[in-house]
């Protein structure tokens, strides 16, 4: 089973990145996202085609997403999609005006070959979490006041060139307080309507809203694929961190598969780190 939730992923990334794709376009076209009118600004946001198509998407791959998190560990299910991210290259030439130099196809062979060591280390391994309630609440609440911090960092920063990265920084993060609210929430699916109740679904909630208005901004004043990379990369160490922290996510089972694993974590998150070269993006549109 573990084997279907790494396919599962690896479609939830697909679907991830033509969702990010779409979701810049129609980003650039729509009024500046402003926190202090919320609803303002997602309305304008949603008045964008593009924004919508790729918010729609978006909904999709979160769907796979929640099934692979059913089946697999989080900290593998999270690798798998941030290995994904390389698979932005060719829709992104393609259609979106990007170009791919050496150092980004160094990411596409580095993420390649992580994710064949993972599919490997993966054969056999079940999913049994179990995690204490303080540990969740210490592990969200440090990413929460990390990615506020990030926000407010951004803020008085508006006018530097990392804006946009500091804005797409905040967004993996608060990415990575849902995703990990959400693994304790689908491990707890036996529990009926209780999953409505529980603390996690508005910590899920909020992580989301959070990087939903965080990453709507970011497109705004970054290049796409910087942010893109930047937000994946934050996304990745704190769902990673979380599974290992929170839920026990085992490394390995002796040494040469700890070895094996962690190799294929970090070559995946270097991956990650190489697509895109710095100073490249997508061309901005009107």
């Amino acid at each position: 089973m573990v084997e279907l939730g790494i396919v599962l992923a690896l479609l939830s990334a697909c679907a991830a990145n033509v969702a990010f794709l779409c979701k810049s376009r129609g980003a650039t076209a729509a009024a500046a996202v402003e926190l202090r009118h919320p609803l303002r600004s997602a309305a304008a946001l949603f008045r964008s085609p593009w924004w919508t198509i790729g918010f729609a998407i978006a909904a999709g791959a979160w769907a796979l997403h929640v099934a692979a998190l059913a089946l697999a560990p989080l900290s593998l299910v999270q690798a798998v999609l941030a290995g994904g991210l390389v698979l932005i290259s060719w829709p992104a030439e393609r259609w979106f005006g990007c170009r791919l130099g050496r150092r980004e196809w160094l990411g596409l062979g580095l993420a390649a070959a992580g994710l064949a060591f993972l599919a490997i280390t993966a054969g056999g391994q079940a999913d049994h979490s179990r995690y204490s309630a303080a540990g969740m609440i210490g592990f969200e609440a440090a990413a929460i006041t990390l990615g506020l911090a990030l926000l407010l960092s951004a803020h008085h920063g508006e006018r530097r060139a990392h804006h946009g990265l500091l804005l797409g920084a905040a967004a993996g993060v608060m990415m990575g307080v849902a995703n990990v609210a959400l693994k304790g929430l689908v491990d707890q699916l036996g529990a009926g309507l209780g999953v409505l109740v529980s603390p996690w679904t508005l910590v899920a909630v909020i992580g989301g809203v959070g990087a939903f208005y965080a990453l709507a901004r970011s497109l705004q004043v970054g290049r796409m694929i910087e942010v893109v990379t930047i937000t994946s990369v934050a996304a990745t160490c704190a769902t990673v961190l979380g599974g290992v922290l929170v839920f026990g996510d085992e490394i390995g089972s002796d040494l040469i598969e700890g070895l094996a694993r962690g190799t294929a974590f970090a070559m995946v998150i270097a991956a990650a780190a190489l697509v895109p070269a710095p100073g490249r993006g997508a061309p901005r549109t009107a």
